[in-house]
């Protein structure tokens, strides 16, 4: 089966850029190297080509009744111009994927944003709960007509200020704007995965070269840089450290509670997790942080005491720090920061601590000590 390619993919291989299978998208894993492009968005501005993530409209006078019913976050509290990051949930309160949810700032309704490869199946999600529900809202897989960049990094106001025809840098955090930018109807919106201020903006498909070349004096950043930011940023990857088949977890077991709203009245999956927390966690997710210079991949056994309490999800050489870090699932008795335990590398343990999985925080505080 051919791979899905974003309206930037010739641009890519023009530049020369090492192309992956990402989900069924053709995908740019770097320009450079991921070392130049990470540093790049800490100390400056790079730009992404994240059109292969999904977006999908809601629309209609029961748009918000049926946002809030699929997800975990309190829909009701988006003003216009709000952003929301959230969960969607199976009936036993297994993550499916995570979102963000955008109300629109100069319209009705709502623009969510499954991860790449899930757009269509959320989309029939959402139809599907609308017509058994009985509620009037219309609902439309948009991502074959939008594209979608990022540009990250503590210059990126200034960047983006530069070619928007509306000032961009006194918009808040998870809210969004519709103006120009460098003549092209867009949505801006302050959001982002790798840690760093920035803006994720959505124009139609069809503008998208026009958009990137606006962009040009920016460094191209492929996937290798934004999967090194986020785990820096302490940020989960879903289908990685979270998936309904191969690692079926709920927002509670990830760390994700803060974006569930038990106080809701209902959503799918609610009385899975109200049950989940009166009987409290057997597993939970944590950072770590290894004490010798080894990798721990997705699988990788932790032990503890030579017993294997967990395992990893997540994990790479930190370029920010040069230490490597990870994610993974441990026993929750063994869950507290601090704690010594070990990873499993070619069958031999190498030490490792459990930390606070906000790294780019974290050993920020401790490196200034």
């Amino acid at each position: 089966m051919p791979l899905n390619k974003t309206p930037l993919h010739q641009l890519h291989c023009d530049a020369d850029a090492d192309l992956t299978d990402f989900n069924g998208w053709e995908m740019p894993v770097q320009f450079d190297s991921i070392r130049t492009e990470h540093v790049a968005v800490r100390e400056s501005v790079g730009r992404f080509d994240v059109s292969h993530m999904g977006e999908v409209r809601v629309d209609g006078p029961d748009a918000t009744e049926l946002m809030n019913v699929l997800t975990t976050n309190d829909v009701e509290k988006l003003d216009a111009g709000d952003a929301q990051y959230s969960c969607i949930l199976d009936d036993d309160g297994i993550l499916l994927d995570d979102t963000v949810v955008y109300r629109y700032p100069d319209r009705d309704g709502y623009l969510f944003v499954p991860n790449a490869g899930n757009d269509e199946r959320m989309a029939n999600r959402w139809s599907e709960a609308a017509s058994r529900r009985d509620l009037d809202a219309d609902v439309e897989n948009v991502t074959e007509e939008t594209g979608l960049i990022a540009v990250q990094g503590p210059d990126a106001v200034e960047t983006v200020d530069d070619v928007a025809a509306e000032s961009v840098g006194d918009l808040g955090r998870f809210s969004t704007i519709r103006t120009e930018i460098d003549g092209v109807d867009s949505l801006v919106a302050r959001t982002g995965y790798t840690g760093e201020d920035g803006f994720e903006i959505f124009f139609p498909a069809s503008e998208s070269e026009d958009i990137w070349q606006t962009f040009s004096d920016v460094q191209a950043c492929g996937l290798g840089a934004r999967d090194t930011l986020r785990l820096e940023a302490g940020l989960l990857l879903s289908g990685q450290d979270f998936d309904p088949e191969s690692e079926p977890r709920t927002p509670l077991e990830a760390g994700l509670g803060f974006v569930v709203d038990l106080s809701k009245a209902e959503f799918v999956g609610k009385e899975a997790l109200v049950e989940q927390e009166d009987d409290g966690l057997d597993e939970e997710m944590v950072g770590i942080r290894l004490e010798e210079r080894a990798i721990a991949r997705a699988g990788y056994p932790i032990c503890k005491d030579g017993e294997e309490v967990g395992h990893v999800t997540s994990g790479t050489m930190s370029p920010t720090f040069d230490v490597p870090i990870a994610f993974g699932y441990v026993e929750t008795e063994i869950a507290e920061i601090g704690t010594e335990i070990s990873v499993e590398i070619r069958g031999r343990e190498k030490s490792a601590t459990i930390a606070d999985q906000r790294f780019l925080n974290t050993l920020e505080t401790t490196s200034e000590e």
